[in-house]
């Protein structure tokens, strides 16, 4: 019975050593089509902690962390969503240039570079102040929170980072001073006369 089945297609070591070899012929994945793990996305790219405040202004509640995509495609959270009302001013969160401030799919969007890194944070849905071109200082306002276009169930800002095509987590742009919840405390200074 085994014969007659390899007759009928030739010989059986034949289309096996065949298979082999066409296996071994084929393209390795590119770099796009490879997939990303968490840590290689985290750790490839260091982030200088540069910002210098929040996007808006005061610590605002994080609806959502970053979460980094298992593939290039694959599902994730490529940001952080921040709750902030609508008309809430947006606010570079460290100096750089716009390099795009418009619409994309419906939703307004403002991108900056920031100055001497390779990397770009994004705002949206943004309703921009500011142009293409325009030099921004750390805290400098960009926009204000558009009331529509987000994708939080309620009203909030989308803030993206990037190295390249590299999403990065934006929060590793804030200082660890920053990131403290609570208020600052003061420690008291002895052996210092009152005045």
């Amino acid at each position: 019975m085994r014969a007659k089945r390899c007759g009928r297609f030739g010989r059986c070591g034949t289309w096996l050593v065949l298979g082999f070899l066409l296996f071994l012929a084929a393209p390795a994945p590119t770099p796009e089509q490879a997939p990303l793990t968490p840590t290689a996305t985290a750790t490839d790219v260091s982030v200088p902690a540069i910002g210098r405040t929040w996007p808006l202004g005061t610590r605002p509640t994080v609806l959502r962390g970053w979460e980094p995509p298992a593939t290039v495609y694959g599902r994730g959270h490529r940001g952080v969503d921040l709750a902030a009302p609508a008309g809430t001013p947006v606010r570079a969160v460290a100096p750089g240039r716009v390099s795009f401030a418009g619409r994309v799919a419906g939703k307004g969007v403002v991108s900056v570079e920031l100055t001497g890194t390779d990397l770009r944070t994004t705002y949206e849905p943004v309703t921009a102040s500011v142009e293409k071109g325009d030099e921004v200082a750390a805290g400098e306002v960009v926009g204000t929170v558009e009331p529509t276009g987000s994708h939080c169930t309620t009203t909030c800002v989308h803030w993206g980072l990037r190295s390249g095509e590299t999403y990065l987590d934006p929060l590793s742009l804030l200082p660890p001073w920053l990131l403290r919840r609570g208020p600052s405390r003061l420690l008291p200074v002895l052996d210092i006369p009152l005045p």
